[in-house]
């Protein structure tokens, strides 16, 4: 690091000359030095970088060659321009992810939330009714919720959002509940023959048991670093991602597109969530210049179970549980 010449450089040399242009004679016997210029050179940074504010500052030295500021020299530190925190782009990023969901969401069960109905345009099982209405406003309150406490970080309400929090683990905990009791019931009144990415009934029992206990399992870790932004943001993103896949399964365009694909043979209504997941990856990636390992550790999680979940469920071992779990 260069030298920096300052008050100092002159109190330590008392019997250097002042030149006689940049000195005057107080009235208490003191000299004025008025400084005309001050190298700042630290680090290569030039001094309006260091931060000096004027160009004059008075400065009067003492009989024995004591240099004296008028206006006492403040440091390098509190002279440099404050500085405005970097933006938190992670806390934009969350508020997009949750709100694009939200439409997700509101589009793939449209028929439900304006005709009551399921998809495709078919009434509700009667059986199971109400069962599959209370799921249906669980679900959607909880994607609602990740929206609102989303933007209440981004306007710093941290407050009303942890108040929420609370909220947001009960509901998750009725829609763990709601979720199995859905999936067993919906396979008990299904018809014989069912079928929906080439699974009976009783096979595709795997997709909302396990999915929502995967939510579950990613809200629990979130709940339990929520004072650790870096996991608790990721998890509960990731838990909604693990739910997503029943409403996008019901947005043909979307379905469609792999339906009859190897990916569709692998992950099943799974495909389009993943993608979505890989995109807001990359996405916060690119705004935040960092890779987050928890949320890259959660997606390839859910690649990883997601596959799974498919392959299991044409199991001899899952058809035994399957006719455990409806016997019950």
């Amino acid at each position: 690091m260069k030298a920096v010449e300052s008050e100092t450089e002159l109190s330590s040399q008392p019997d250097s000359p002042i030149p006689s242009e940049a000195a005057a004679q107080l009235p208490d016997g003191r000299t004025e030095l008025t400084r005309n210029r001050v190298l700042v050179e630290v680090a290569g940074m030039s001094r309006s970088e260091a931060g000096a504010e004027s160009d004059e500052t008075p400065m009067s030295v003492s009989a024995n060659g004591t240099v004296v500021s008028a206006n006492p020299s403040p440091t390098l530190s509190s002279v440099a321009p404050k500085q405005k925190p970097p933006t938190d782009r992670a806390r934009f990023f969350y508020a997009g992810a949750a709100a694009l969901l939200l439409v997700l969401m509101f589009w793939g069960f449209q028929q439900f939330y304006l005709h009551g109905k399921a998809f495709p345009n078919r009434p509700l099982a009667p059986p199971i009714r109400t069962l599959l209405m209370c799921h249906g406003v669980a679900m959607s309150s909880w994607v609602f919720l990740l929206t609102v406490q989303t933007l209440l970080i981004v306007s710093n309400r941290y407050r009303v959002h942890m108040t929420l929090g609370k909220i947001g683990a009960v509901l998750a905990a009725c829609i763990f509940f709601l979720g199995w009791r859905v999936g067993i019931s919906a396979a008990r009144v299904a018809p014989p023959d069912f079928s929906l990415w080439e699974l009976n009934a009783k096979q595709f029992l795997t997709v909302p048991v396990i999915s929502v206990t995967i939510f579950a399992g990613f809200v629990a870790i979130g709940v339990w670093n929520r004072d650790r932004p870096d996991i608790h943001r990721p998890m509960m993103l990731l838990a909604t991602m693990a739910a997503i896949p029943a409403a996008l399964d019901r947005i043909p365009a979307i379905a469609d597109l792999y339906r009859h694909t190897i990916f569709g043979s692998i992950f099943g209504p799974f495909f389009s969530s993943l993608v979505i997941g890989a995109v807001f990856l990359v996405v916060k990636w690119a705004l935040t210049g960092k890779l987050n390992k928890y949320f890259a550790a959660g997606w390839a999680f859910l690649v990883v179970t997601s596959a799974g979940i498919m392959k299991v469920a044409t199991t001899g071992a899952w058809d035994s549980i399957a006719s455990f779990l409806l016997r019950y």
